[in-house]
Formats: C-alpha cells, structure tokens, sequence
C-alpha cells in the first residue's frame, strides 16, 4: 500500500486550552485512571485467587476486566500526561498505535459482554444442561474467537487510518487519536472511508447491542416459571450487566454509527466512555455482586492474617 503521509505528528486540542482547567482535568483524571485500575485489578485478583468463582460468569468477568484495565490504559494515562503540556501532539505511528489498541480492547469488551450474555441465558433458560454447555473448554474458546473478532477489526481500522492521506492540518479537536476524528485531517474525500468505518465499528455496536437485548427480553420473560428467589437474584446480575451494557455500547453507538459530522458533545462523550465508564463498570459489578464482595473480603481478611 502507497503511503502519502507527510504529517508527521498530531495535536490533540482537548478538551480546553486553560491552564488552569487543564490542572483540574489532570486531577479528575487521575482519579479515575487510578479508581479504574485499583477496581479491576482487585476484581482479577479475586476471582483468580477465590475457589468460590470458578463459574463461568466469572472467568468471562475476569477478561472484562482485563480489557477494561486495558482499554482505560490506552487512553487514560497519555490525556492525563498531555492535560500537564501546553500543546499536547502524537506522532503519527504512535497515533496508529492507539487507534490500534484502543479498537482491540474496545471491541474485546463488546465480545465479552456477548458471551456474558450467553452464559446468562444459557444458566437460566438451560439450567440442566449448563456445566455441558459452558465447560471450561467451551468458555476458553470463546473467549479465543473474542480475541481473534477483536484483532481482526482493529486491523481494518488500521487499514483504513492508512489508506487516507495526511498533507495538511494536523490539530484535531479531541483528547486522543481514533479514526473518527483523523477523517476531517485527511486531504482527500473520505465518503467510502466513512461509509466503510460505519460499516465496521457501527455495525458491530449495534448489532451486539440489539443481539444482547434481544437476549435478555428472553432471559427476562423465562424468568415467570422461577421462584420468587430465583427471579431476585437473577435480575440482580442481568440489572447490573444492562446497565454495564447501556454505559458501553449507547456512546459507542452515537459516535460510530453517523456520518463524520462533528457535535459539540462529542468529547464529552468520547471521554466519559474511555474514562468514566472503566471506573464505573467494577464498582456496578461488585456494589451488586455478594459473591464477589464476599470473595474480595475473604481475599483482605487473608491479607491481613499473612501480614501478621
């Protein structure tokens, strides 16, 4: 493939250019990067030290929260960096990079909260038959397939990022790279790049968000032959996955599924879902998770009893 790239690096404006708005951007950041981090690793080291989450549910909770951690990290670390400069700029194949890793983690979140889905469906609408169903060889490669989905749309993100050519601008209105906003830098039509980027990371937010409440309509209306008990607890873990799956897919969606027009709401959103939804996504699944809360208090009252 031909390259016609003479930008070398890119400036992200951000969010503001105030200095003062910038430092305390710096401090909101922060604080979520590290919430983030500290939630999701602690979930990870309790469901991989706990013998009482050996469920599948779990297994795949525990590579949500992988690609969470990921995911943030591919944004969060390099906005909170740049809120401390007074021009923030990437050069080109560090953008690539993050356009990269940024769809692979994003998408892998999306596999995942579709095999989360199946696991509920199949633990409720086939309860005899779910240790067949889901074994641990099942769930392993499905989680694979996710990995190889994930890697093969972030390679098409990469192709398109570079088959557009680079020879003018290079400020773009946003707080880190993506495809989205490269489009308005490139000095060519870029109506079949959109149109093929809508077809991809558009197709896939809606599809795997129109799939997964189909599913959980099913899981929901299955729920009438339970018992009163059986209903309680398992509309405590599908209340917590929709809502998990409201926070990730309904910004993904506004910003990945329209024409490369720009809104002024648009960073705002694009921070909220690589910033604020990381942090949010641990304290759901385990405020409304007792197992889980049970495990990470066993996991502290061991800590402690060692450090004695």
């Amino acid at each position: 493939m031909k390259l016609n790239i003479n930008v070398t690096e890119f400036i992200f404006l951000g969010l503001t250019q105030d200095p003062s708005r910038k430092n305390i951007l710096f401090a909101i950041f922060l604080f979520f990067y590290i919430g983030t981090l500290a939630g999701n690793l602690l979930i990870i080291a309790t469901i991989k030290t706990s013998q009482a989450l050996g469920s599948p549910m779990y297994f795949f909770l525990f590579y949500f929260s992988l690609s969470d951690t990921c995911f943030s990290t591919t944004v969060a670390p390099r906005t909170i960096a740049d809120s401390l400069l007074k021009e923030a700029s990437i050069t080109f194949n560090e953008c690539i990079i993050q356009v990269f890793t940024f769809h692979l983690f994003g998408s892998l979140e999306i596999f995942i909260l579709v095999l989360v889905a199946v696991d509920h469906y199949v633990a409720l609408c086939k309860p005899l038959h779910y240790m067949t169903i889901m074994s641990h060889r099942v769930c392993g490669v499905l989680v694979a397939i996710a990995w190889v989905g994930s890697c093969v749309h972030s390679l098409v993100q990469i192709f398109l990022a570079l088959s557009l050519p680079f020879c003018g601008p290079k400020e773009t209105d946003q707080e880190f790279g993506d495809l989205q906003p490269l489009l308005k830098l490139a000095c060519s039509d870029t109506y079949v790049i959109n149109l093929l980027l809508v077809s991809n990371s558009g197709t896939l937010c809606t599809l795997s968000f129109l799939m997964l409440m189909v599913s959980y309509v099913i899981i929901l209306y299955s729920l009438r032959n339970h018992s009163a008990e059986g209903r309680r607890k398992a509309l405590l873990t599908c209340v917590s996955h929709i809502i998990v799956v409201i926070l990730v897919f309904l910004p993904c969606i506004f910003i990945y599924t329209r024409p490369a027009t720009t809104f002024p709401m648009d960073k705002m959103i694009s921070v909220f879902y690589t910033i604020c939804t990381p942090f949010l996504n641990p304290l759901i699944y385990t405020l409304r998770n007792a197992e889980v809360k049970n495990a990470m208090r066993k996991l502290w009252n061991k800590r402690i009893l060692d450090d004695k």
